[in-house]
């Protein structure tokens, strides 16, 4: 299970409830171009239109930039393959204020790509703050017992 791209903000930003996987509808010079690294999950989200669900804002660019087709977009809204029930109980779980669903990582399974996104609430600032805050004390903390000995 290879890793091809990664959003960081992600955790940053949001606090993580649950996770959940889903396959993605693409074209095949979008793949190569995923294969070989070059796509950004950063500033995407998943929505549920019409019992569906898409992934919006995903950049990924062209392959070949002179073999590309001339309409082509690449941070077009492309369609995740989840299960009815599971789009169902996402649309209840959406529906509560406050959460969201964020992009955490694209990675291949058996050769097919598939993208690991979770239900999510966002971060305030403060919190945050205190993240970096508790951060920092902890690397004092080992640095101090690294010097006691």
């Amino acid at each position: 299970m290879a890793t091809l791209a990664y959003n960081r903000r992600a955790t940053f930003d949001y606090e993580i409830l649950e996770t959940h996987e889903a396959g993605i509808i693409l074209a095949g010079y979008e793949v190569k171009s995923i294969k070989t690294g070059h796509l950004s999950l950063n500033g995407s989200y998943v929505t549920i239109r019409n019992n569906e669900a898409y992934l919006i804002n995903a950049y990924i660019p062209p392959y070949q930039p002179k073999n590309m087709p001339g309409d082509y977009d690449p941070t077009r809204s492309r369609k995740l393959l989840l299960h009815k029930s599971e789009i169902s109980s996402l649309i209840g779980k959406t529906k509560q204020k406050g959460l969201t669903l964020v992009p955490l990582k694209a990675y291949t399974r058996k050769g097919r790509i598939k993208l690991e996104f979770a239900l999510a609430h966002g971060k305030k600032k403060r919190d945050k703050r205190e993240k970096i805050i508790a951060r920092e004390a902890k690397r004092k903390i080992e640095r101090m017992m690294k010097n006691a000995y």
